[in-house]
């Protein structure tokens, strides 16, 4: 049996808000704490330690650049605001888990396997998902992250500075990325189909087929600013109103086109209890199975302008590599593959397999189904058949040294 249950405790009260979810954003207090703890976790484990030119941390077991490409696993240890404690975190403590498990199994690589924490998964502080994976690989260029800023107004290139990285140097790492042959990420899953697939008493694993296509885009509303306590009713533009009918018709959109889409982030302009706005800026994030649902969904929109901010088309992780997981998570569970899912969240190894890296996903069951939530949650036994699973996978990609 690992430790993850351990692993995940010691990270309980970092960033942890009074209302029981988290606020670990980027290069924050909070994520530079996550950040130390990686260090030293992988230096109980005798890991050989790297940062990549996106700011992501790398431990090794085994040298990549004398013996490698490797195989990879980790995810990321930041979090939505109010998140829970599972989604990123969960995988991180698991890789270091399934290394811990592998060595007491008296496994010895045969290639070398590595750690990985991506840095800025979420998003949640520069409004740009998969920040890390994307700048490494090349995925969005180093100038347009650069400048990216925050609420506060600082941009990523200020924040590196203040946390010690050169931003001079930010951006997509070819050297980093030669060292990853195959790439694989545990997840909590974020939804409830092993839950009601499976119950409690069958496997609490599934592998991932694919990644939705899913987008943001970014409407701006425009109004006439005015006092609260003097304007004839008759006489506003108030473009809250106009808000209304867009949360409204997002809704509608999505429930026609077999989609899913979500206002959940608005600004507003001057933002006072007493003041009629003059503008309000409200993000919608849309995803579906396929693509041409999430575009009827915002063609639907057309009217209210919408400013696409990102896109990620359908990733379909190779249906090989699925197989042969799915294949090897079932045997112990009396020889039947593994479920093989898809799922409508992004994660960094989306990012990684659309640019050519054998890359796949286990996920755990989640009882509650909820996600980006406290109540977000795994059961420990669930936990450590996540270990078991993720340990199995890595001791058949890596093979045995003789």
């Amino acid at each position: 049996m690992s430790d993850v249950a351990g692993l995940l405790r010691d990270l309980a009260d970092v960033g942890r808000a009074p209302s029981g979810g988290y606020a670990r954003f980027a290069w924050t207090t909070a994520d530079l704490t996550l950040r130390e703890w990686f260090v030293a976790e992988a230096a109980a484990r005798g890991l050989d330690v790297t940062v990549d030119r996106a700011g992501n941390q790398w431990a090794w077991w085994g040298d990549p650049d004398a013996d490698g490409p490797g195989v990879v696993t980790g995810s990321h240890l930041d979090s939505v605001p109010g998140g829970g404690a599972f989604d990123g975190p969960l995988g991180v403590a698991s890789a270091f888990a399934a290394v811990d498990l592998l060595r007491a199994r008296g496994v010895r690589p045969a290639r070398p396997l590595g750690v990985v924490n991506f840095s800025d998964e979420e998003g949640a502080r520069f409004g740009l998902a998969c920040l890390g994976s994307r700048a490494v690989t090349g995925t969005a260029g180093a100038d347009r992250l650069l400048g990216l800023r925050d609420d506060a107004g600082d941009t990523l290139a200020d924040v590196l500075a203040g946390a010690g990285l050169d931003p001079v140097g930010y951006g997509r790492d070819t050297e980093a990325l030669a060292r990853v042959g195959t790439f694989v990420e545990l997840h909590v899953e974020q939804g409830r189909y092993l839950a009601d697939l499976h119950g409690d008493d069958e496997s609490p694993v599934a592998v991932a087929s694919a990644i939705w296509p899913h987008g943001r885009w970014r409407v701006d509303l425009h109004g006439e600013a005015n006092h609260a306590g003097t304007t004839p009713l008759a006489h506003r533009h108030d473009p809250m109103l106009d808000l209304a009918g867009l949360i409204q018709e997002v809704r509608a959109a999505a429930g026609s086109a077999d989609a899913l889409a979500t206002v959940a982030k608005v600004s507003v302009e001057p933002n006072g209890v007493n003041a009629i706005p003059s503008r309000v800026r409200a993000w919608i994030d849309s995803r579906a199975p396929r693509e041409d649902a999430v575009h009827r969904v915002l063609a639907d929109l057309s009217g209210y302008g919408p400013v696409e901010e990102s896109w990620s088309p359908a990733t379909v992780f190779d249906p090989a590599l699925a197989a042969r997981l799915a294949d090897v998570v079932g045997r112990p569970a009396g020889g039947a593959p593994a479920p093989v899912i898809g799922t409508g969240a992004g994660h960094d190894a989306g990012i990684l397999a659309a640019t050519g890296v054998a890359t796949a996903m286990l996920f755990v069951r989640n009882p509650t189904g909820a996600s980006h939530t406290p109540t977000e949650y795994a059961e420990a036994a669930d936990c450590e058949a996540g270990v078991a699973a993720l340990a199995d996978v890595l001791t058949d990609l890596l093979g045995e040294a003789a």
